[in-house]
């Protein structure tokens, strides 16, 4: 087993979800300067994408700054020679670690085998696994899945994945089917980790499913055993999530434009549409905030978000 960064890091361990669509570049440079996770995670990318006519934009996807390490890469995809060439190339792009996709519903991702059409198939997930670490080299790699496809499978799949030695497992609490409605399943970590002491002593274990403060992510890690937790739509429009730190409002504001500014800058090949998604996570619960977010549905880039932003923020210190 390749431990690489894992062993390092100091407990507890928290990480940032990989989302597609959200954590690019511009998104982790956000938590960069206001709260860096333990780990941080890029968008997961088509290991098949890599090397077809799209490769200028899954490269894109793949860039990273080095203040992030450690920093792992996503692949997803359902060949195991995918795989082996896609690690090789994540390897020689310096990352610290490869993360293998196996939790994904996503239908487009299934019809290609990959995600969480990998629970169905052990046999190749297991294949995926060994084919990746040949082409990783000496860095680690892990895994992110959930407890089953229709149901609970974690007696079946799960030691399936662990008998591979990663270095890391990431549960998401649901089921492929439950995707990310109901509740997520924490009540069934302390098995996992049973099954990991029992099979992998060495690897680490994260828990992945609705943690929405860091202090529950904290309980969690007490309560359960797991060694770490990994958090997602809760720290989308709060890079202070992981330093534990309530912003001011006008912190809040002046971080909408920076995001932006940011964004325009370092992801040249995307739509500045996708900056909406961001532009609701942080214009929210606050007096106004509904207002705000409707103005900036109509900004088409950085510059008018900083008007919108000020214009704000001067008509909400003058209305008070």
């Amino acid at each position: 087993m390749a431990e690489g960064f894992w062993k390092k890091l100091k407990k507890p361990i928290m990480v940032a979800a990989p989302m597609s669509g959200v954590t690019d570049d511009a998104f982790r440079q956000m938590f960069l300067k206001y709260g860096k996770p333990s780990v941080f995670w890029t968008e997961f990318v088509s290991a098949e994408g890599l090397f077809s006519r799209g490769k200028p934009y899954y490269m894109e996807l793949l860039k990273f700054n080095k203040k992030e390490r450690p920093i792992v890469a996503q692949l997803f995809g359902g060949t195991a020679e995918q795989f082996e060439k896609a690690a090789a190339l994540v390897a020689e792009l310096g990352f610290d670690g490869i993360d293998i996709n196996m939790g994904c519903p996503d239908t487009n991702i299934e019809k290609k085998g990959g995600g969480a059409a990998l629970i169905k198939n052990p046999a190749l997930a297991k294949e995926i696994i060994r084919a990746a670490k040949k082409g990783a080299g000496k860095i680690p790699v892990s895994v992110k899945t959930r407890i089953g496809y229709n149901k609970n499978e974690i007696s079946k799949w799960i030691p399936a994945i662990l008998e591979e030695n990663i270095s890391a497992l990431t549960v998401h609490f649901r089921t492929k089917k439950e995707a990310y409605t109901g509740q997520a399943h924490w009540e069934l970590a302390k098995e996992i980790v049973k099954l990991r002491d029992k099979i992998a002593p060495e690897t680490l274990i994260i828990g992945n499913g609705d943690v929405k403060t860091l202090a529950e992510a904290k309980k969690l890690i007490k309560e359960t055993g797991v060694d770490g937790i990994m958090i997602g739509r809760a720290i989308v429009g709060d890079p202070w999530f992981f330093a534990d730190y309530s912003p001011t409002l006008s912190e809040r504001l002046n971080a909408i434009a920076e995001h932006a500014k940011i964004f325009e800058k370092n992801c040249p090949s995307k739509h500045f549409e996708s900056m909406k998604k961001h532009f609701h996570a942080y214009a929210k619960n606050f007096e106004g905030a509904r207002e705000l977010r409707e103005n900036l549905m109509k900004v088409k880039n950085a510059k008018e978000t900083k008007k919108v932003i000020q214009n704000f923020m001067v008509g909400y210190k003058y209305e008070r």
